[in-house]
C-alpha cells in the first residue's frame, strides 16, 4: 500500500541524500562556493571604473618653472604617471600604438617665453582612447589641474594674465578613436570574448560527450596517438572560428563602421594562435571532466575572471597590480591588445609580437598539459 501522507522522515532522507551526492561531486560544490567568492573579490577589489596612475611619456621641450609646475601637478593628481621622458614625436607615437604608455605630453619649444608674453601657448596633450572609458575621467580633469598649476606662479607683472578664461590652451589629441565612440573599443573586444566562450565550452564538450555515450572505447581501440587524437579534435573548431570571426568582422564593418587600419594578415595570425590556445583549454577541461555538467562548469569557471580582467569590460589600468598580473596570464587580455591594435591602430607584426608570444607561451602550456592527462584508457 502507497502511502500518500507527507512523511517528514522520507523528506530527511532526501536531504541527506541530496547533501551526499554534493559531498561527492566536489567540483559541482568547488563551483557553488567559488564563483560566488571570485565575483565578490573582482567586483569589489580589482573592478574600478576610474582607472588613476595611467603611464604618461613626456616629450619636453621647454624646462622653465612652467612646464615643471605643470607635470608636476599632474603626477600628484594621481590620474597620470610620468614614466618616460621621450625624445621625438616619432617615440611617442611608437609608444602610443604599442600600449606602453595611455598618454603623452608634448610641451612645445618656446612655451614659457609665449606664456610669459600674454600669447596662450598650447599644451598637446594625446591620449590612447581606443577604451574610452579608461582616459574619460583623465582628461575632464586635465583643464583644472594646469590651471592649478600654472597660476601660482603668475604673480608680480604676470598678474594680468589671470584674468584671461585661460592662461594655456590645452589640446587634447585623442588617437585611434577621435570621437571616443564604444563601438570602436567593444565590438573588436566581442570577437575575443565569444570566441573565448564557444571554443572552449565545445572543444571540453566534445570529450566529455564521446566519454559518456560510450564512443571513447572505440576511439580508444583504434590506433592512434594522443597527439593525433587532440590535433584532430581541434582542426574543425578551428574552421568553426574563422567562421564566427568573419561574421563578427562584417557586422563591425557593416553594421557599426569600425575601421580596418591594419593589416589582415597581422589580425590573422593573431586570431590563428588565439583560437588554438582556447581550444586546447577546452580539451584540456575534458580531460579533467567527468560529464558535460562538469566541463561546462569549467569553462564557465576560466571565461568569467578572462571577461572581468581582461580589459574588455573595464579599463585594464584600473585594476590593482595583483589582478593586473593575473590578467596578463589570459590569453584574452593580450588578444584584445593585438585586435585593437590592429584594426584601430595600424599595428604591425612587430607592435603585436610583445602580446602573441606570450598566446604561444599559454598554447603551448595548455597543450602539454592537455597531452600529459589525456588518457588512453578509460581507467
Amino acid at each position: 500500500m502507497i502511502k500518500r501522507r507527507f512523511s517528514f522522515g522520507r523528506l530527511v532522507a532526501v536531504v541527506v541524500k541530496e547533501f551526499i551526492q554534493m559531498r561527492r561531486d566536489r567540483l559541482t560544490f568547488a563551483m557553488m562556493v567559488g564563483i560566488p567568492i571570485m565575483q565578490l573579490l573582482l567586483f569589489g577589489y580589482a573592478i574600478n571604473s576610474d582607472p588613476r596612475h595611467l603611464p604618461t611619456a613626456v616629450l619636453s621641450q621647454d624646462n622653465g618653472p612652467f612646464s615643471r609646475a605643470i607635470l608636476a601637478a599632474m603626477q600628484n593628481s594621481t590620474y597620470f604617471r610620468l614614466t618616460v621622458t621621450a625624445e621625438s614625436v616619432a617615440e611617442v607615437d611608437r609608444m602610443l600604438d604599442r600600449g606602453t604608455v595611455q598618454f603623452a605630453v608634448e610641451i612645445p619649444v618656446g612655451f614659457e617665453r609665449r606664456l610669459m608674453r600674454g600669447d596662450i601657448p598650447a599644451l598637446l596633450v594625446m591620449a590612447d582612447a581606443t577604451d574610452p572609458a579608461a582616459t574619460g575621467n583623465a582628461v575632464l580633469a586635465l583643464q583644472q589641474i594646469v590651471q592649478g598649476a600654472v597660476a601660482p606662479l603668475l604673480t608680480g607683472p604676470l598678474e594680468a594674465l589671470l584674468p584671461a578664461p585661460q592662461p594655456v590652451e590645452l589640446r587634447i589629441h585623442r588617437r585611434y578613436n577621435p570621437e571616443g565612440l564604444t563601438q570602436y573599443n567593444i565590438v573588436p573586444g566581442l570577437m575575443g570574448t565569444i570566441l573565448t566562450m564557444t571554443m572552449i565550452i565545445m572543444t571540453s564538450l566534445a570529450m566529455t560527450r564521446e566519454r559518456e555515450r560510450g564512443t571513447m572505447e572505440n576511439l580508444l581501440a583504434m590506433p592512434v596517438r594522443p597527439t593525433e587524437v587532440m590535433v584532430g579534435k581541434l582542426v574543425p573548431f578551428i574552421g568553426v572560428g574563422l567562421v564566427q570571426v568573419a561574421v563578427i568582422l562584417g557586422a563591425a564593418r557593416l553594421l557599426f563602421h569600425v575601421p580596418m587600419e591594419g593589416n589582415a594578415a597581422v589580425l590573422a595570425v593573431g586570431l590563428t594562435v588565439f583560437i588554438v590556445a582556447n581550444l586546447a583549454v577546452g580539451f584540456l577541461f575534458s580531460t579533467v571532466a567527468q560529464n558535460q555538467l562538469q566541463a561546462m562548469q569549467m569553462s564557465f569557471f576560466f571565461f568569467l575572471p578572462s571577461m572581468l580582467m581582461s580589459g574588455f569590460m573595464f579599463p585594464f589600468r584600473g585594476m590593482p597590480g595583483w589582478a593586473q598580473a593575473i590578467g596578463e596570464a589570459l590569453p584574452l587580455t593580450h588578444f584584445l591588445r593585438v585586435v585593437r591594435g590592429v584594426m584601430l591602430k595600424a599595428n604591425s607584426l612587430a607592435d603585436t609580437w610583445p602580446d602573441i608570444w606570450p598566446l604561444l607561451a599559454f598554447l603551448t602550456a595548455a597543450l602539454g598539459l592537455a597531452l600529459l592527462r589525456y588518457r588512453q584508457t578509460l581507467d
